[in-house]
């Protein structure tokens, strides 16, 4: 891969661009504001809600693409909605009636809000502005099950291997699931992922993936580091897929600003360090 044929820079969020405070450290911002005066496309994509996203992305200081729910939306730099795909109700109300261990936290991402069988302190920890409220709910209550995406969480990884078999034996064919974290199972259509959702943006863009560099850390980012020319892993991805992905380069972790270093020197030829 030539660097010379960079244009485009693709992030996720969580354990990629945001460090161990949710946050995008001053460093990393100073880093993609400089990409950005260079004419370097920008493109985020992440599990988020784009209700969520959004404050957190904003603190680069200039629009960018960005790809939100895995790929379900995409928001043009002017926050214009470019696509959107939901789960269909009756594919959702199936998975929610196999009586669900109610030790898991389950969660519907709806448009303006996200429905949630329990409180769970750790899942809110990860909104720093609550843009994208919870709303606690009785799932045998609810009616309309549409959403964007189908989220479960539990400390127990084996827990959710359990429950992700059990979902896919009746609906193989519908939905496209994916670990984000050890402990987050996500479920979209099937149709739905960060890839193709970049796909369309370097469309619009008159890009291609062999002109784009990304940085993930989590199996939802495994399409869209196989379609670039060169993607990179976090040093803190789980070890899991950093086997699964062996051919792929590691970087520093998230919380030592792995991604804005990365660019730093390979992008800018910075070799000094600007510091944190």
């Amino acid at each position: 891969m030539s660097i010379d044929k960079i244009k485009v820079i693709i992030t996720d969020l969580d354990g990629t661009l945001l460090n161990t405070n949710h946050e995008i450290s001053t460093y990393t911002q100073t880093i993609f504001r400089e990409l950005y005066k260079q004419n370097y496309l920008i493109i985020v994509a992440t599990g988020r809600h784009h209700l969520d996203a959004m404050p957190l992305v904003a603190s680069l200081g200039f629009p960018i693409y960005l790809v939100t729910s895995n790929g379900a939306r995409i928001h043009s730099p002017e926050k214009e909605l470019l696509f959107s795909f939901d789960i269909e109700s009756d594919a959702v109300k199936s998975v929610l009636e196999l009586e669900i261990d109610p030790e898991i936290t389950t969660v519907l991402f709806k448009e303006n809000v996200w429905q949630t069988n329990k409180y769970n302190q750790k899942l809110n920890s990860f909104q720093k502005e609550l843009n994208y409220a919870p709303e606690l709910v009785d799932f045998k209550d609810v009616t309309d099950f549409k959403a964007i995406k189908m989220f479960f969480t539990h400390e127990s990884h084996g827990k959710l291997i359990d429950l992700r078999d059990r979902i896919l034996v009746d609906h193989d064919g519908v939905f496209s699931h994916a670990f984000s974290l050890p402990y987050c199972l996500e479920f979209m259509d099937k149709s739905v992922d960060k890839s193709v959702a970049i796909a369309m943006i370097l469309e619009i863009e008159n890009y291609t993936f062999d002109q784009a560099i990304s940085f993930g850390d989590g199996y939802n980012d495994e399409g869209m580091l196989m379609a670039t020319a060169k993607g990179l892993l976090m040093g803190n991805a789980p070890d899991s897929l950093k086997n699964k992905l062996a051919h792929l380069e590691v970087i520093l972790t998230n919380s030592q600003n792995g991604v804005a270093y990365y660019l730093a020197e390979k992008i800018l030829n910075q070799s000094e360090v600007l510091g944190n």
